[in-house]
């Protein structure tokens, strides 16, 4: 039997009837339509699942829609502005964090969390805040050096 929730997505209002087993991840892509969160691992290694649920980082794939009723959800999707990429979009391009790009989603997304709490947050607790990303191409030296760069920028919101 399905239960009628509702979500804030991006800062769009969604109500939508999901299945009582039914995870985050595959409410935002499969019933939303919002693919920009990707599903890797579907059991928490690997964080390319990331969203921000209530102000805090989680691995979609663990989190069942039934419990993110009512609750503010932030997708890689959201981070558009009017002027274009968000700053830490723009940090990865510019300093080659991107290879394949499967991980980037979801670290973009606990780079953003961090800096929205700490904004002055040094290499030692970027590394902390990205350990539950995982990516198999870049070394992470690129994506802390990207993170490392946003907070000399001003405010990343």
């Amino acid at each position: 039997m399905k239960k009628l929730i509702r979500l804030t997505i991006n800062d769009q209002d969604y109500e939508i009837a999901v299945k009582p087993n039914q995870t985050l991840a595959d409410v935002i892509r499969e019933d939303i339509g919002l693919t920009g969160t990707k599903k890797g691992c579907e059991v928490g290694e690997c964080g390319t699942c990331t969203v921000i649920l209530d102000g805090k980082p989680v691995n979609s794939c663990l989190v069942l829609a039934v419990q993110a009723d009512g609750k503010h959800i932030l997708t890689i999707e959201g981070l558009d502005t009017d002027k274009g990429l968000h700053p830490i979009q723009k940090a990865f391009v510019e300093k080659g964090a991107i290879q394949c790009g499967f991980c980037t989603s979801g670290m973009i997304l606990s780079a953003k969390s961090l800096l929205d709490r700490h904004p002055d947050a040094d290499e030692h607790e970027i590394r902390a805040a990205i350990s539950g990303n995982l990516c198999r191409c870049t070394g992470y030296q690129k994506i802390v050096e990207a993170i490392a760069s946003v907070k000399d920028r001003g405010p990343v919101s």
